[in-house]
């Protein structure tokens, strides 16, 4: 109540300062924000909206700061000085005593230190909303990471969940724009998830399997046997951020090796896979020896359908060629469309922005990735609505466009990109992948060979059937008749009293052509 209040204020003082506060109408406006600043502390009420938000969430806690978070991501629906303010969020919160970390790993591995780690280091490498992390050594001398959830956290995010489902439902009613309700399901879902070290351990397994065959693309082992509900152990992988100087010194050669490196990693997670790390930012991401790239934090990840990510590969080929009649079409084709959405406007106005983006063709300017976020944000526009993984999506191609930017300031990620899309679709429509896909359908298609003689029997008795029934309506045509003769009668009646021919004569017509109608 109180943000909605501050709201208010900012709202009527931005108002003020752009039409001068001239009128009746804002002298009422006035006179309430007056009385909203007894509630509201003054400091904060100064504050510009977007200001307010952000600091109104970290006073709330954690839930509401990872909600900030959330939030941040959909620049599709939320104005810009909103989700810029709010990447302006905490990254970190105050850290736990050591002791009560120690206590949460053994109470979770059931196990007393000493018996399971040489030295664990008690000063945190990061405390954030959901867990705080500590670098460690085992017994037999590996550098670990150890990621323990905080207590209580789990408890806290189910009860704000439903509380803001409960909020998120009403406020569907008041800001449809901004789907309120579904922005809360899909925060309650990818917060919830990440509480969960245990599912985060699998994705990282998923990630190793899925990228064995490429050892230049790396992820830190799981240490199963340190790892439980509460608590994750993984491999330290010990290398240097892309954003850093350091990373600066690397060759030439080294740079586009990474480049590319990333592209590939980047596109098979979004295109061929449809698992892809959802939380990606320059503090997620190692230059390791070799060179190679190294994925790190998993614990937020994004899935795509086998249907979403075939229009998503399509989207991202028509852009890279310049097949922008194509990218807007399968754009649209994974839009949530409601009665009032406009498709055709928003394919014409995503065509015109493609149209501008290859104009410029400079990272500057406008990248491939703000494309993409701008082609979402078109969506608000034309009230189409589209699936959050899309925008975690296009969030990781931000952070590898402006990584590749830093590793090469003529770095054009079309060029790039479009060399590993081709590789996808070449792998998808292979001879051999369409055998084999032809060979999983083969059960179906046999069982349907098998049963076409009795279906085909059956379709021609029950044909048979419907000939030989006697009408189910005897008096079907009696309302066709009575109608035929009203007309006819109304007609005569209308021309015995004189009325003007173009009254009676078509009525008359009606009385003859339906009883002809019906004897043809």
């Amino acid at each position: 109540m109180l943000l909605l209040l501050g709201g208010y204020i900012a709202w009527v003082e931005a108002r003020r300062r752009r039409l001068g506060g001239r009128g009746p109408v804002f002298r009422v406006q006035a006179a309430f924000a007056w009385l909203c600043r007894l509630f509201v502390d003054e400091e904060m009420a100064s504050l510009p909206f977007p200001i307010q938000l952000r600091r109104r969430l970290e006073d709330l806690g954690p839930t509401y700061v990872k909600l900030g978070q959330i939030l941040s991501l959909r620049a599709d629906i939320l104005p810009e000085s909103v989700t810029s303010e709010l990447r302006n969020l905490l990254a970190s919160l105050p850290e736990l005593p050591f002791e009560v970390i120690a206590s949460r790993i053994e109470e979770s591995l059931g196990r007393p230190l000493d018996s399971m780690f040489e030295e664990i280091d008690p000063v945190p490498l990061g405390s954030a909303s959901i867990a705080q992390t500590h670098r460690a050594t085992t017994l037999s001398g590996e550098q670990v990471i150890l990621k323990v959830v905080k207590p209580g956290i789990r408890d806290l995010l189910i009860r704000d969940a439903a509380l803001l489902k409960f909020f998120g439902a009403i406020l569907q009613h008041i800001i449809p724009r901004y789907q309120p309700r579904l922005v809360a399901e899909e925060f309650c879902e990818y917060s919830l998830r990440e509480v969960e070290m245990l599912r985060e351990a699998e994705n990282t397994e998923t990630f190793i399997e899925n990228f064995k065959d490429i050892p230049e693309i790396v992820f830190p082992r799981v240490y199963r046997e340190f790892t439980a509900e509460n608590v994750l152990c993984q491999e330290f992988l010990e290398g240097i951020r892309p954003d850093k100087d350091a990373a600066a010194q690397l060759t030439e050669e080294e740079r586009q090796n990474l480049i590319d490196i990333g592209a590939s990693a980047i596109i098979r997670m979004l295109y061929e896979d449809g698992f892809f790390h959802a939380d990606l930012h320059p503090g997620n991401l190692l230059v390791l020896p070799g060179p190679k790239v190294g994925f790190i934090d998993l614990g937020m990840v994004g899935r795509l359908e086998p249907d979403l990510r075939h229009h998503l590969l399509f989207t991202y080929f028509g852009m890279v060629t310049e097949d922008f009649e194509n990218a807007s079409r399968h754009l649209s084709e994974v839009a949530i469309v409601h009665e009032h959405s406009d498709v055709p406007g928003f394919r014409r106005a995503m065509r015109e922005l493609c149209r501008r983006w290859r104009r410029a063709a400079h990272f500057e300017e406008m990248s491939l990735a703000m494309l993409m976020l701008r082609s979402l944000q078109l969506g608000a526009r034309y009230n189409l609505y589209f699936p959050v993984e899309m925008v975690l999506m296009v969030k990781a191609l931000v952070t590898y466009e402006g990584v590749g930017y830093l590793m090469d300031p003529e770095f054009d990620v079309a060029v790039v990109s479009r060399r590993h899309v081709l590789r996808i679709f070449r792998s998808q429509f292979s001879p051999g992948r369409l055998f084999q896909q032809a060979l999983r359908s083969a059960p179906d298609l046999a069982d349907g060979l098998v049963r076409l003689p009795l279906l085909v029997s059956e379709g021609l008795r029950i044909l048979e059937m419907q000939t030989r029934r006697p009408p189910q309506k005897p008096l079907a045509g009696l309302r066709g008749t009575i109608f035929g003769a009203s007309s006819l009668v109304s007609g005569a009646i209308l021309a015995a009293y004189g009325s003007p021919w173009y009254l009676w004569a078509p009525l008359m017509m009606i009385g003859i052509l339906i009883p002809l109608r019906r004897e043809g």
